[in-house]
């Protein structure tokens, strides 16, 4: 599958800067670009050596489209395995295409999506897993996700299934092994040590599982509901997380009839907020669409954050009430979800006022979204949710939902081959389960693969990487 003509593709966003990056790699990279490239010192392109950096003019019959400044990467020392180059020139559009257009005029074609990072993969400069872990890189808008992805992209996710996919491949080569000798009933593999083997995989496996949870939220954000009946402050709640003016205020209630997203970086960690429409008892039309659609965020959200309107509830003993209803009733539709129940306008109350609250409803939260207060409080309880240890103890923590998957059908075969150890399982059986375990475990990395899987994974990179 390894092509080697010469691509080409502008590796810095579409539009006008400062500088853009041309990159071309392939095996007559070097000789193409040197054929356009005109030094200022009169050197020859050929004989440079590998990461040097050198300044001079794109030139096409004569007329010079840009001064550049040119770096040349010789394989397989570079990102790609190949020979690559990268032009640096001035920002303007009409330049990038000048120089894109003269080259595929002479020897390249345009790169498609991901090209470059299949090229490194195929060439063996990373594996699967690293080369996904670009294209999360890249799309990383937090410090959490640029955490995972990094540390994704360097190996620390491939190296461990490495490290199980080789202990079990050399078990499975001495059961191979048996079946050729099945007639002198030898068995080669210490079956004691496999079993011990085969418990640790199982671990290693069900953690890098279980942190697909923590891993998935941190990659995508972490979806919160903000919910209440209507004119409690939800809206001035979400203006005051995101510290702009993002949802419409009003003293009407039933104001907001749809739901507002938007998200915020809190410690590191990507969360979306939604504001959703006023629960209420509502002959409005558009009104009970919109409190039907809050019903349906609730059920998507990661954790419900119940406001509730403290000066009418210590003023109103019914409020107070209705409030406590409203309370169970999202308990007992949700009861897996985390809730966090807050006060809001408390700088309307007098203290002994908030202690009364406080003792009617256990685990509040006392905050005035108009005034700010308790919103810092309210980011760090927010952030507790999120499991954050294994980041912070650079654990492997697993994001990608291709991996998940091959992780659950690997575990799936190992304890189908601890099932059979247990069983007395024939060498024969126990060897097609291992198989399966191995093959599944190959398919993260990418040594089990096809052109199909491939397609899939770096359709979604951008141009030029």
């Amino acid at each position: 599958m390894i092509n080697n003509d010469n691509i080409i593709a502008l590796a810095t966003p579409s539009g006008a800067g400062a500088i853009a990056v041309i990159r071309i790699s392939g095996k007559d990279a070097i000789t193409i670009a040197g054929s356009h490239f005109r030094s200022i010192r009169g050197k020859d392109l050929k004989k440079q050596k590998s990461h040097t950096i050198h300044l001079g003019h794109i030139v096409e019959d004569n007329k010079v489209l840009d001064e550049v400044l040119l770096s040349v990467f010789k394989g397989p020392n570079s990102y790609t395995g190949e020979d690559v180059i990268e032009i640096s020139c001035h920002g303007s559009p009409y330049i990038q295409q000048q120089i894109i257009q003269l080259f595929l005029r002479n020897g390249c074609r345009s790169a498609h999506a991901g090209e470059f990072t299949l090229r490194a993969f195929l060439h063996g400069k990373m594996d699967l897993s690293q080369a996904e872990a670009v294209a999360d890189l890249i799309a990383s808008d937090n410090e959490a996700s640029h955490q995972i992805a990094m540390q994704q992209m360097r190996g620390g996710f491939s190296n461990e299934i490495e490290k199980l996919r080789e202990e079990l491949l050399n078990f499975a080569s001495l059961i191979e092994l048996e079946l050729d000798f099945a007639e002198e009933d030898v068995e080669f593999a210490d079956r004691s040590q496999f079993k011990i083997l085969l418990t640790k995989i199982q671990e290693v496996l069900k953690r890098l599982i279980d942190s697909f949870a923590v891993g998935n939220v941190i990659k995508n954000g972490i979806p919160i509901a903000i919910v209440g009946e209507p004119n409690v402050g939800k809206s001035t709640l979400l203006n005051a997380l995101l510290n702009e003016e993002r949802a419409i205020v009003s003293d009407i209630a039933g104001t907001t009839r749809d739901t507002i997203e938007d998200e915020i970086n809190i410690g590191g960690v990507g969360f979306r907020f939604i504001d959703t429409a006023g629960i209420r008892a509502t002959e409005d039309v558009v009104e009970s669409i919109g409190i039907q659609k809050t019903f349906e965020k609730i059920a998507q959200a990661q954790v419900v954050v119940l406001l509730v309107d403290a000066w009418e509830m210590a003023s109103d003993p019914g409020k107070l009430k209705s409030s406590t209803i409203e309370l169970e009733k999202i308990k007992n539709r949700y009861p897996q979800k985390p809730l966090l129940v807050i006060a809001n306008k408390v700088d309307r109350l007098q203290p002994e006022e908030i202690e009364i609250l406080k003792g009617q409803i256990s685990d509040l939260y006392l905050l005035s979204a108009k005034t700010g207060y308790g919103v810092e409080e309210l980011k760090s309880r927010l952030l507790e949710f999120v499991n954050t240890g294994a980041l912070r103890n650079s654990e492997t923590i697993v994001t990608n939902t291709r991996h998940y998957n091959s992780l659950l059908k690997a575990l799936e075969e190992i304890e189908k081959v601890q099932f059979g150890m247990d069983e007395d399982t024939p060498s024969d059986l126990l060897a097609i389960d291992i198989r399966e375990a191995l093959y599944h475990l190959g398919e993260i990395t990418g040594q089990v693969t096809n052109d199909e899987l491939l397609g899939n994974i770096f359709a979604n990179f951008c141009i030029g990487k």
